[in-house]
């Protein structure tokens, strides 16, 4: 009898799904073909990407840094234009600072703009950690490096936590094939393939110094800084515009004191903390609604469904283990610029 062809493709997929959802033997071909078989993102102008950057909280030194690179190809594509010699630069970037400070965000940008100058074809983003690139077993590091870096070529190859690759002197340690396998593919593909490696500042130059060719091939660091209590807040004011929420009265200040008490350590979040912490303030806000109304909500108003409150920011720093520091607390920057 005839087989229903769509009985097929369902049950293809279905074990594909398995074999994704399982890992092992085989994972990563799989995810190298569904990356291949991906339409590219829309190309977006350089005007427009240039305007969502300037659009992040904060990260001034940043920006004009990614001005500056951007700027330097539109002139190095103008002179090839006007038949001058190029002028041969690495591209490739070391990302330094703490976790939430907007490295991804940024490489994801930064491809974009390459496209949009013309150093790279698709101008997409492959992000990976050691678990990526590093196998179990001795031979699969260097296919498992390669399959990442065919995944991103005509893009960016955007390694975190790239310090991981280097583990010291365990010589059971594949971490340095990964590495090595990396340098050679730069080198084979330096008109296809830009490789930015983020991660902690103190770790990251110890990175750079265990391998005598990772200096020469990253030559550009761009270093992200924390940031401040008062960009933070803007951060959940974006957050919450995001999801269509309104931070209401006092909601500023009550941020302010639970950042202000958050240790700023290596392990302080950032925007991932406020992200956080903004998730935590939905379930106390339903707490607290399904708490007035009872079990039936219905009858609630579009505001009260809209609007976050100072309780429920201090219900879920106390959900993380935060306490807030209330002495600190000085006026939202807004209104301390106001007053001059």
């Amino acid at each position: 009898m005839a087989r229903n062809p769509l009985e097929d493709v369902a049950h293809g997929l279905r074990v594909i799904g398995e074999r994704l959802s399982a890992g092992g033997e085989g994972t990563d071909w799989l995810a190298e073909q569904f990356d291949a078989l991906r339409k590219p993102e829309p190309a977006l102008s350089l005007a427009a990407l240039q305007a969502e950057l300037d659009s992040l909280t904060g990260l001034e030194s940043v920006k004009g840094q990614v001005r500056a690179l951007v700027a330097f190809l539109q002139v190095q594509a103008e002179r090839e234009r006007h038949g001058l010699p190029e002028v041969a630069t690495s591209q490739h970037l070391v990302f330094l600072g703490n976790p939430g400070t907007g490295k991804t965000t940024v490489a994801r940008l930064l491809a974009q703009m390459y496209r949009a100058t013309g150093l790279l074809k698709r101008g997409h983003l492959v992000e990976v950690d050691r678990a990526g690139l590093v196998g179990q077993y001795v031979g699969t590091t260097a296919l498992k490096t390669d399959r990442a870096i065919r995944r991103a070529l005509d893009g960016v190859l955007f390694i975190d936590e790239a310090y991981a690759l280097a583990r010291g002197d365990d010589r059971a340690d594949f971490g340095p094939e990964a590495i090595e396998t990396l340098l050679k593919r730069m080198e084979d593909f330096r008109h296809r393939l830009v490789v930015i490696v983020a991660g902690y500042p103190r770790l990251m130059h110890q990175f750079l110094n265990s391998n005598p060719g990772l200096r020469s091939r990253f030559s550009r660091e761009i270093t992200f800084p924390d940031y401040s209590t008062e960009e933070l807040v803007q951060i959940a004011h974006t957050f919450a515009g995001d999801n269509e929420y309104v931070l209401g009265e006092g909601v500023d200040v009550e941020l302010g004191a639970i950042l202000s008490g958050a240790a700023r350590d290596e392990r302080f979040g950032n925007a991932r903390f406020v992200r956080t912490l903004f998730e935590q303030a939905l379930n106390a806000q339903a707490l607290r609604l399904a708490g007035v109304r009872g079990e039936s909500l219905a009858g609630l108003e579009r505001d009260e469904l809209m609007t976050l409150r100072p309780a429920d920011l201090e219900a879920a720093a106390r959900a993380l283990g935060e306490s807030p520091v209330r002495n600190q607390v000085r006026p939202p920057f807004w209104r301390r610029r106001r007053d001059g």
